[in-house]
């Protein structure tokens, strides 16, 4: 079968493997039928990401189609559309008998520690299936991207009253604003990306977008100004930019919640006399639960938020080593790219 291998960094293989054996009682044979294109397989390409060895498979936000089920599959069968929950937990240790798969000790992400789906077909266990009638194969794909912000959302405890900032409008605050506005009509999305803004303003219902445009830019300021002399008291922040975390206490409301989703690979300090006097929350989000894909597909078949303007670029799969780099390392202004396996 057709299968597209890193090799190492900047070197993307076209190359034939082996078809899957038939499953387990507890597996499922799939085809790959869309792979959208995650900034994880972008630092994976460049050699950027932690965690990670050569020669990998990429592919983790995926919408497959069942092929066949282990005899012990009873909720699934052949046909079914599904969303990948590429989580995996090698071990009951005590994050995940506490129900915390998103963050078990030892998590293997599929598609970054261990090999993915940039292949015709895979087994996995059926579990880890999250299937719908309803979705496109291209919605599936894109199932994973939003349970990132649907958790972080969730972690924050939103409520309606909550004045919300979500910082960085790139596809994970993108998917975080979303499911934020469901919950509060006070959202405001802050970038230094233009561009990315003026998606967010034309296809979310925010209250406003905030477009950094200095190095000193007021933001204390211009946030009271949106929120009538207040400030947020929920920040939700997707960059993993050290200074933006960092200003989240400046900009914070006393009492507020702060939720770290964008990951930094560093350390970072904070002035301790300021969190203890605005008596803040910080906590982080990582990955997403079981029940995080089950509602979000439940929302998009409910029409509650939509997909249609989230993917700006398409890749056919034999095409997609020589067009990878270009795409996003050159001028593309790049929200989400899907690449296609029909």
């Amino acid at each position: 079968m057709k299968t597209i291998i890193l090799n190492k960094p900047e070197d993307f293989e076209l190359i034939e493997t082996e078809f899957p054996n038939k499953p387990k009682p507890h597996e499922a044979l799939v085809k790959v039928r869309r792979i959208g294109v995650c900034g994880t397989d972008i630092h994976a390409f460049k050699g950027r990401q932690p965690f990670f060895s050569f020669p990998r498979i990429l592919g983790h936000e995926l919408g497959v189609e069942i092929l066949e089920v282990g005899e012990e599959v009873k909720h699934l069968k052949a046909g079914d559309r599904c969303s990948v929950e590429p989580y995996f937990n090698k071990t009951k240790d005590q994050a995940v008998r506490r129900g915390k798969t998103n963050c078990g000790e030892a998590i293997s992400v599929f598609g970054v520690h261990e090999d993915g789906g940039m292949r015709e077909q895979f087994l996995i266990d059926a579990n880890y299936l999250h299937a719908s009638a309803i979705l496109t194969f291209e919605q599936l794909a894109l199932i994973e991207p939003l349970a990132i912000g649907f958790h972080a959302v969730q972690r924050a405890q939103i409520q309606k009253e909550d004045k919300v900032l979500v910082i960085g409008a790139g596809p994970i605050g993108l998917g975080t604003a979303q499911f934020a506005a469901l919950k509060s009509k006070e959202v405001v999305v802050m970038d230094i990306n233009k561009s990315r803004l003026e998606t967010c303003k034309k296809n979310l219902p925010l209250k406003n977008t905030l477009h950094i445009t200095e190095s000193d830019f007021d933001q204390v300021e211009a946030l009271r100004k949106i929120f009538e002399g207040d400030l947020p008291t929920v920040i939700l922040d997707a960059t993993g930019n050290p200074y933006s975390m960092k200003n989240t206490l400046e900009i914070a409301a006393h009492g507020a919640t702060i939720v770290f989703i964008g990951l930094y690979q560093g350390n970072f300090e904070f002035h301790d006399p300021l969190f203890h006097k605005k008596e803040l929350t910080l906590m982080a989000s990582r990955n997403a639960l079981p029940a995080d894909f089950k509602n979000i597909i439940t929302l998009i078949e409910q029409n509650a938020i939509q997909t249609d303007f989230w993917v700006s670029h398409y890749l056919e799969f034999q095409n997609l080593p020589k067009q990878f780099e270009s795409l996003f390392f050159g001028k593309e202004n790049v929200l989400k790219a899907i690449v296609k396996m029909d």
